[in-house]
């Protein structure tokens, strides 16, 4: 079995990736480096080169990872303490990146394979002990000791939010009992929720404190500081603005030029509402939307328990990072630096996107034809 229609869904999303990057840096590409095309050469060449390297990846049977997982998950917080080393590099006031030699990467995104790797194959191997609290206690202590490692390593909270769902998820699948999450999960809301009010009521942004209390802040009143902390959101929530409901044309946006500060990153999805309108923003979400769903369909009927929950790892590691992307975009939740899949700059991102994907199609081989 192949799934051409995960294929085609792949395909279509990193082409529309690389027009809307064109479209977005083009503008001050060509003022900061003198080339129009710079951010998509060097994109279009990794995203070639990471797609050939999905494609070896699905003809190799993915279990053999029962091997590799407890050296993956060492090697991811390995790399990531390596961040605070003289090995790890800045960029953008965040020192997050690893330098080694000619390669440049996020050890943080090779956290998210290590977690959508080591809890299935825990899962697997626990057994029926996995529906005991112990059981469930010992899944959330390994997938948060790398959530937190991300956090600790490289402050990158966005990455460790993304970890501890993806951890979440691949416990809320394995336990038969979904009450126990309900009741978290409405516990958490409840706490964030009269946080949120107890901040609105009694603090104020100014040029001290931590700037993550400013960004819930900026969150709450991007008016008021149109000017400082929230100019990008200002900036961001303009372009969507303008771009009613079939935008301004391809090519055509006002704010990609030096209006959104990092618009070809973390604030692309705002140039595509500009650009494209609502109906080109819900056309991409619907395509993300096929994306989960296929990896959902591949979950559902892997051939075996290891393949079909690296499937719900997958799934979730997207879901939870293209609702987190458009949430701060449109100013949904405070604003945090998350790219959106298979469209958003960066080299790292695409590159263990794809590696996941290589996986999803490993996994897909495995189902036989007829089930």
């Amino acid at each position: 079995y192949y799934d051409y229609s995960l294929v085609a869904v792949i395909v279509l999303l990193t082409c529309f990736g690389l027009i809307m990057l064109y479209s977005t840096s083009s503008y001050m590409a060509q003022i900061n480096y003198g080339s129009d095309m710079y951010f998509f050469k060097k994109q279009a060449i990794i995203s070639v080169a990471c797609i050939i390297m999905a494609l070896i990846i699905s003809r190799l049977n993915y279990r053999i990872l029962n091997r590799f997982s407890t050296a993956l998950y060492v090697a991811a917080l390995v790399l990531m303490a390596l961040v605070k080393t003289p090995l790890g590099q800045s960029s953008h006031g965040a020192q997050r990146w690893l330098n080694l030699g000619p390669v440049q990467f996020q050890p943080a995104e090779l956290a998210k394979i290590a977690v959508i790797v080591c809890l299935p194959y825990m899962i697997v191997h626990m057994g029926k002990k996995v529906r005991t609290l112990k059981g469930c206690m010992v899944l959330a202590v390994v997938g948060g000791g790398l959530a937190l490692a991300a956090y600790v390593f490289t402050d990158n909270l966005s990455t460790a939010i993304i970890i501890f769902c993806i951890t979440a998820g691949l416990i809320f699948v394995a336990h038969p009992d979904i009450k126990i999450f309900i009741i978290i999960a409405g516990v958490v809301i409840a706490l964030a929720v009269i946080g949120v009010i107890f901040l609105n009521a009694t603090v104020s942004v100014d040029g001290s404190g931590s700037f993550r209390l400013r960004r819930i802040m900026v969150w709450l009143h991007p008016e008021e500081y149109a000017d400082s902390w929230g100019y990008q959101t200002i900036q961001a929530l303009y372009a969507i603005g303008s771009g009613g409901f079939f935008g301004r044309g391809l090519g055509n946006s006002i704010q990609k030029m030096g209006f959104i500060p990092e618009s070809h990153n973390d604030m692309i999805f705002s140039v595509i509402c500009e650009e494209l309108g609502l109906f080109g923003a819900v056309l991409t979400i619907i395509m993300f939307i096929l994306l989960i769903y296929r990896c959902t369909v591949l979950a559902i009927n892997s051939g075996d328990r290891f393949g079909g929950l690296i499937a719900v790892g997958v799934m979730a590691h997207i879901a939870v990072q293209v609702l987190i992307n458009i949430s701060v975009v449109t100013n949904t939740i405070p604003p945090t630096g998350v790219p959106l899949p298979f469209i958003s700059y960066g080299g790292s991102s695409i590159f263990f996107l794809l590696l996941e994907m290589g996986l999803m199609f490993a996994v897909a081989r495995q189902i036989k034809p007829g089930r």
